[in-house]
């Protein structure tokens, strides 16, 4: 029923990570093949594509649905429907930044200290001009291909680039002037199709899959059976999303508890939980939650 587009490059392996946890894994030949599977009825063809290209094909309706960053869609300007945002990345769940960096020992402090002339080194280049336009910077934009921060100072006098933890700006002496876009990546789809009812159904059934493997990053449920007597100093100490599920159980003065926790931090909860009177204490996986 729908045509899927994936990102190639950075974000390919976080991405078909994620596909996995929402078991929508992503079958293809060899790491270096362009085309893909998912054993999904609402899926019946993929490829995967460079993210800088992706909200065009999807703009023209080359493809009905796929993922591709905030920031190649302020780029290219593509007329695209959005289903939301993917909270994760190629290193952390963090957003990106489309940022301009300078050398540390540049003597601009602003935007507008840049000198008209100046030369600037990116992989956007129509962002780039826009952001220059709206502070009255008129400067020599230079379309980069590839390690743009290697280009200071011996080729151009600037980069616009994206970073993610900054160790790699650092690395090179080169300090944040400004951000010119947070960017989160995003499941996209084409104006038309997602017009269409069967197709929107199918991709809000993917969006509600992938949203659900991100929410379950980082979390585990706990199970675990208390005494009529421990039960509210267990409540007291046990952390949820919402509130703990009790059930009295069969026979006795006991109960079972069950609560989603975050993963950080359970080394600690496990032991206060025992010595507050949990027993039989599960820990356990989740691939999903969905509200």
């Amino acid at each position: 029923m729908l045509s899927l587009v994936l990102p190639k490059g950075s974000l390919e392996r976080a991405t078909f990570e994620l596909f996995d946890a929402a078991d929508l894994t992503v079958r293809r030949g060899s790491d270096r093949d362009y085309r893909a599977s998912v054993d999904d009825p609402r899926i019946d063809r993929v490829r995967v594509l460079r993210p800088q290209e992706i909200p065009t094909y999807l703009e023209q309706g080359l493809f009905d649905l796929g993922i591709t960053g905030r920031d190649w869609i302020t780029e290219t300007q593509a007329d695209v429907v959005s289903l939301g945002e993917l909270k994760y990345s190629k290193a952390t769940s963090n957003p990106v930044r489309v940022i301009m960096a300078v050398p540390n020992d540049a003597p601009w402090q602003t935007v507008a200290d840049l000198p008209e002339g100046v030369r600037i080194s990116t992989e956007f280049p129509a962002l780039t001009e826009r952001f220059l336009a709206q502070h009255g910077v008129k400067a020599r934009v230079v379309p980069s291909y590839g390690a743009t921060e290697a280009k200071v100072p011996d080729i151009v006098d600037v980069i616009v680039d994206l970073t993610e933890t900054g160790s790699s700006l650092r690395k090179n002496g080169l300090r944040i002037l400004d951000t010119l876009l947070v960017s989160y990546t995003e499941l996209v789809a084409n104006r038309e199709s997602f017009e269409d009812a069967n197709k929107r159904a199918a991709m809000e059934d993917i969006a509600l899959l992938l949203q659900g493997a991100i929410r379950a990053r980082g979390n585990v449920l706990l199970k675990l059976n208390v005494s009529d007597a421990q039960l509210q100093e267990v409540l007291g100490i046990m952390p949820s999303m919402s509130s703990p599920t009790v059930t009295r159980l069969a026979g006795g003065e006991m109960h079972a508890v069950e609560s989603v926790v975050g993963k950080h931090g359970v080394n600690t909860l496990i032991p206060a939980i025992k010595a507050a009177g949990g027993r039989d204490i599960l820990e356990i996986p989740i691939s999903k939650i969905v509200d």
